[in-house]
């Protein structure tokens, strides 16, 4: 069957319609006129500042209009990124998204003077005037410490312009390269050119001759474009240094962390947590090496599926079963998955010039895209469960303001992770042992990716980030400190002979020009997740009361205190063994299975 395309023409006709000329037009206005308003009411740091009742007007006044703006701007990037999403070579869609970013840019450098204003003020003495203030009492309170990290007024400027032409431009190359490449692989006795998604893909073949072939060919792939993906990689982590110290942060990784709205306390815990549990994972991905019939797993074994997964899971299936049991949960969350099918948000074909992965966007309001590059498997179905679950999380999110819906990335997975965990749950109870088998291989594996993979990729980017502060790094460099981070985790669980030298290059999270240290973060998505989950299944009732707040409150509270709310303490390791021993116990069911 054909796999569908996403469809936002409801948002506008197309980049060519007079209708998108107008809506970029209107952002363009809306982001002028939002800088006037900050020129005329002194939006700016102020030392000695005082809470009047004109101040509390014009805070009333700035953060209605700056709301508006955002909303505005983010619905048409998104508009835009869409389509260079799923077809970098689109040069249309190219060049709208570099004229627009000019414009974000503008926007940027009104945030930071926002921040730093609110940094001036009084925050209590503004609460308990306004109700605006009140309603954002939690960004106004992370505002003051964020004003305390800030450059100077010019030197923020500064950086949020020459960002166009350095961190920016050096993340959509990454992307546009990535993107392109093409992979020679051998395919039944005839060489193919794929993209390199689609190579990637072959990961999961069933065959360990196509898997290892597919693999050469990839790194072949990117040993030929490493230089300029390495000179990507350097000049972003140099530039996030550079600024993480102009901003008094003690190195990249404290700002990471303020920005996840956590502490480090709570990191020590969790990766301390997890480092505990790499033997069980090296246990599981022992087990597997016994049931390829392997002494050991190369890299490219990780992906290999085990088990008769006989049930078969076309898109058609997936849906089905989605919307049935996401319906087991609440009428709320299916009806959310019937209408992101109905409506056509999900873009599930693999093909060239489409970024690999998957992910959410939120585009307006309630509304969402979904891309993936669907696969006719058990782990197909999931991912796409996954990703729908971002989309609920944006729905119980679209009543609050663009400053409240602002989630930190370690909050972010807890409604992917819950809506996952439901269809592997719901799958394992109607399957065979065969089925099982396959159902908790592509559950580990996904573990597996998100605690020690992770931990390689976290120890990985902190090392290039050390030693980014002397000097460039080479390809050969980049190379040894991914195959060194990935021996540390996998530990005797892989052949240390046969890893993935590339990985930094095959991973777009190192290239965020704005934010490190995108991995973490996941880490915590799923071990929290997975908390939830433990408390809905111990009283659904209870949980299903206050689990819609908690998402819609992700912008209104660190992690710590929503996870009060549920009687977790994130700071103490036990939370996180607990989690763990979730997926420990799953490791033990695959080793009775595999025999």
């Amino acid at each position: 069957m054909n796999l569908p395309h996403w469809d936002l023409s409801n948002i506008f006709p197309s980049l060519e319609s007079a209708e998108f000329e107008q809506g970029f037009a209107n952002v363009v206005a809306r982001v002028n006129a939002l800088a006037a308003l900050f020129d005329a009411q002194q939006v700016e740091r102020t030392p000695n500042a005082t809470t009047d009742a004109e101040t509390v007007r014009a805070f009333d006044a700035v953060m209605d209009a700056y709301n508006a703006t955002m909303d505005e701007a983010y619905t048409l990037m998104m508009y835009i990124h869409s389509f260079v999403a799923t077809d970098s070579r689109n040069a249309l869609a190219q060049a709208q998204l570099s004229a627009l970013q000019i414009h974000l840019a503008t926007l940027s450098k009104l945030g930071t003077r926002l921040v730093a204003w609110l940094g001036s003020l009084d925050t209590t003495a503004l609460v308990a005037q306004s109700e605006t203030a009140r309603a954002h009492e939690y960004a106004l309170r992370r505002a003051k410490i964020e004003a305390a990290h800030q450059m100077t007024p010019v030197e923020e400027e500064l950086a949020a312009e020459l960002n166009l032409s350095g961190g920016s431009a050096w993340a959509r190359l990454h992307g546009n390269v990535s993107s392109q490449i093409m992979v020679n692989v051998e395919l039944d006795g005839e060489t193919k050119a794929l993209p390199m998604s689609a190579a990637r893909n072959l990961a999961s073949d069933a065959r360990r001759d196509v898997r290892a072939r597919a693999h050469h060919a990839e790194l072949e792939a990117w040993e030929k474009h490493a230089v300029p993906l390495a000179a990507a990689l350097n000049s972003i982590k140099g530039q996030l240094n550079t600024l993480s110290a102009r901003r008094h942060w003690e190195s990249a990784l404290d700002e990471a962390i303020f920005d996840a709205a956590i502490d480090r306390a709570t990191l020590d815990a969790m990766l301390g947590a997890a480092r505990e549990a790499f033997p069980a994972f090296r246990r599981y991905l022992r087990a597997k090496a016994r049931a390829l019939g392997l002494e050991r797993l190369a890299f490219y074994d990780i992906f290999a599926p085990l088990g008769a997964d006989t049930r078969v899971w076309s898109y058609d299936d997936a849906r089905a079963f989605i919307l049935t049991h996401f319906g087991s949960y609440s009428e709320r969350m299916k009806g959310l998955a019937q209408r992101a099918f109905d409506e056509h948000w999900i873009d599930a074909e693999p093909r060239a010039g489409k970024r690999d992965g998957a992910f959410c966007m939120r585009v307006r309001a309630a509304e969402s895209r979904v891309l993936t590059n669907f696969k006719p498997a058990f782990g197909g179905m999931s991912t796409l469960a996954h990703e729908l679950g971002h989309a609920y999380h944006n729905l119980t999110l679209a009543p609050r303001t663009a400053v409240q819906r602002s989630t930190p990335m370690t909050l972010a997975e807890t409604a992917s992770i819950f809506c996952e965990t439901i269809v592997k749950q719901a799958a394992l109870r109607e399957a065979n042992a065969q089925e099982q088998l396959a159902i908790l291989e592509n559950s580990l594996q996904g573990a597996c990716q998100v605690v020690v993979d992770i931990t390689s990729r976290f120890l990985f980017e902190q090392r290039v980030f050390e030693g980014r502060r002397a000097r460039e790094w080479s390809v050969q460099e980049l190379c040894e400190l991914m195959t060194d981070a990935q021996k540390e985790t996998y530990g005797d669980g892989l052949d240390p002979h046969a890893l993935h030298p590339y990985m930094w290059a095959a991973k777009p999270h190192y290239y965020r020009d704005s934010m490190a240290f995108y991995n973490f973060p996941y880490m915590f998505g799923l071990l929290f997740g997975l908390g939830l989950y433990a408390q809905y299944q111990a009283n659904p009732a209870e949980f299903k009361k206050s689990y819609d707040d908690l998402l819609s409150s992700t912008g209104l509270a660190d992690a710590a205190t929503l996870a009060a709310r549920f009687g977790f303490d994130l700071r103490q390791p036990d939370f996180w063994r607990d989690s763990l021993r979730t997926l420990e116990k799953e490791i033990e069911l695959f080793e009775q299975l595999v025999g």
